[in-house]
């Protein structure tokens, strides 16, 4: 039995982009997420997040900052009833981080790798998912993956720019499942 799954980036769709954000203390949910959530879940979407965190390679943080945020920000969807099954993130840049980190890997957006592996690893219909994002490289990553279903959550993009996306909203709250 294939899953359908909830796609989400993190920084500019779960929580406030602030560049780079690493800390509990810099963490601020996006409002209407777990509402968002709920209502997937309820559905019978498995929430998947997969987000490049650059900061790694540039060396703004460790990989164990990430993994204990995403440790809390799962602890905080818990609190409200939704279970995060699954969380990827890509430390890679082509530019920066030297032998460990820089790469032009298949896991950093607009590439499809961390989808892919989703779908691999927790038995996912891509085709039947659901990508939400705030860049053009996630609905580049979604599309190549197979992801018909594309929501940008963006204020100011528009045009020949949002070709990749299928809906374009300006508010989580905006999002029909």
């Amino acid at each position: 039995m294939s899953y359908k799954a909830l796609f989400l980036d993190r920084d500019g769709v779960i929580n406030v982009d602030r560049g780079y954000v690493h800390t509990i203390s810099e963490f601020e949910f996006v409002p209407g997420i777990f509402d968002l959530c709920l209502k997937a879940q309820q559905q019978g979407y498995k929430i998947v997040v997969v987000t490049n965190q650059s900061g790694i390679a540039r060396g703004f943080y460790t990989e164990d900052d990430v993994r204990r945020l995403h440790i809390w920000m799962s602890q905080r969807f818990a609190q409200h009833n939704v279970l995060v099954s699954a969380i990827y993130y890509c430390p890679h840049h082509p530019d920066h981080g030297g032998v460990q980190y820089q790469h032009n890997c298949l896991c950093r957006k607009p590439n499809p790798g961390m989808i892919k592996r989703a779908a691999r690893e927790g038995d996912i219909d891509l085709a039947n998912s659901i990508m939400v994002g705030d860049k053009i490289s996630d609905m580049q990553a979604a599309q190549s993956a197979g992801i018909t279903n594309r929501v940008l959550v963006s204020k100011t993009l528009a045009g020949d720019s949002t070709h990749h996306a299928t809906r374009v909203v300006s508010l989580i709250e905006h999002i029909e499942l």
